[in-house]
């Protein structure tokens, strides 16, 4: 027992909140279909019932109109006991004489009255077949009461409520859970960012030290690499304080700024990887904010690296979509993907790596989105093959004052 315990308990809940969707609405369908079975049920018995009622009527009717001795008793303890069941008795002729629980309009005269009552034997007549008393020559019509009519639509009514109530608590839920993730996410960056304030400081000065050191003639290339390495986490720290707050977002040349991040990749990731630009132009202007963007190029590329295992090729070709947009496409010859995963890859927590944590992709996907008003996705992708992720950004100010204004890229 406390296996399986254990083994429920260790459902990652949120990596299969596909199947677990499809769970609840499964049950919930199930429970639907149950409930309305159910009612329709009460509603056959119920319809029995007032049938049984109504020929019980039609034969103490019957009685009366042959035996005159018990008609006071009849008429008040059977006929007038009928509270709910519309009843409507014509003569031969087809003429209403006697009715029972039929609704009349307030102040109603007598030519509306008799509307109301032809109306009403028309449903009657299209609901059940009369019942004959052959005795007086009568037809008695009647028709389900409100209760049971009100009764064979409860279920759905129910679902209904249901379902809207449903939908309401899942927004709030997930409006509540996105504001607590984004809440988490700017507090980690922001202390992130604070932490590496301190000894980024220690290291620019230690570098400024060996500068105008005897050591600096004999060391030159090492410090210098070791300076951009510096100017880099001062980047990555200005990165990490961005997130939570609005960056600012203007026109950037895009192939300049996709150079620089290949320029600053290419001495730190394997030599057997080659980085290739291709660009329809150099000209090509997009709407970003640069060190927020680097960091999606550096991302995905590292990731196209560990898909390759170091070795390979990787491809950035640039677009001019429209006017409108630009588009990014970086593609790499590595181990590829199954399309079921193309969603799950920008899922908090899942990586393919065994020590990944499964948050660069994810942290790519709202910097883009969020901060950009663009759009990125896996593009293409073959098991064995290579993967395409497709990054679009808008091109023009004004298309970027639109995604203010309207929070929404549509592309």
């Amino acid at each position: 027992m406390k296996n399986r315990f254990q083994d429920l308990t260790s459902i990652d809940f949120y990596q299969n909140r596909k199947q677990v969707k499809w769970l609840v609405v499964i049950v919930s369908l199930i429970i639907g279909a149950g409930s309305i079975w159910y009612t329709n049920r009460l509603v056959e018995e119920l319809r029995e019932r007032e049938r049984r009622q109504i020929e019980l009527l039609s034969s103490a009717l019957e009685y009366a109109a042959s035996n005159t001795d018990n008609l006071t008793f009849i008429n008040q303890e059977i006929i007038q006991q009928n509270y709910s069941i519309p009843v409507i008795m014509v003569d031969a002729s087809g003429e209403p004489i006697e009715f029972r629980n039929i609704r009349f309009k307030k102040n109603a005269d007598g030519e509306d009255s008799l509307r109301t009552l032809d109306i009403e034997l028309e449903k009657m007549k299209a609901e059940y077949e009369p019942i004959l008393l052959r005795e007086a020559d009568i037809l008695v019509y009647y028709r389900n009461s409100e209760l049971l009519i009100n009764l064979k639509y409860y279920p759905y009514v129910q679902l209904a409520v249901i379902l809207i109530f449903g939908m309401l608590a899942y927004a709030i839920f997930n409006q509540s859970k996105i504001a607590e993730q984004n809440r988490v996410w700017a507090g980690l960056t922001k202390e992130t960012a604070h932490q590496l304030g301190t000894p980024i400081a220690s290291l620019m000065a230690w570098i400024d030290y060996l500068r105008n050191s005897p050591v600096w003639e004999e060391n030159k290339e090492i410090i210098t690499e070791m300076d951009k390495d510096v100017v880099k986490l001062r980047m990555v720290t200005e990165r990490f304080s961005s997130i939570g707050s609005k960056p600012m977002i203007q026109a950037e040349n895009l192939y300049q700024v996709i150079e620089e991040t290949i320029t600053y990749l290419r001495p730190r990731i394997s030599t057997k990887v080659d980085l290739n630009i291709k660009a329809d132009s150099r000209d090509l202007d997009a709407m970003m904010n640069k060190p927020l963007f680097e960091w999606v190029i550096e991302n995905i590329c590292k990731n196209a690296v560990d898909a390759m295992k170091g070795k390979g090729t990787i491809t950035i070709e640039l677009l001019q979509d429209s006017d409108k947009f630009v588009i990014i496409d970086i593609t790499d010859n590595g181990k590829g993907m199954e399309k079921r995963l193309f969603r799950k890859v920008f899922n908090p927590g899942f990586s393919t790596r065994q020590r990944g944590w499964g948050l660069g992709l994810t942290l790519a996907k709202r910097i883009i989105e969020s901060y950009h008003g663009g759009k990125i996705f896996v593009k293409s992708s073959e098991v064995g093959v290579g993967t395409t992720f497709r990054i679009v950004l808008l091109s023009t100010l004004e298309g970027a004052e639109q995604f203010v204004t309207e929070g929404i890229l549509e592309y």
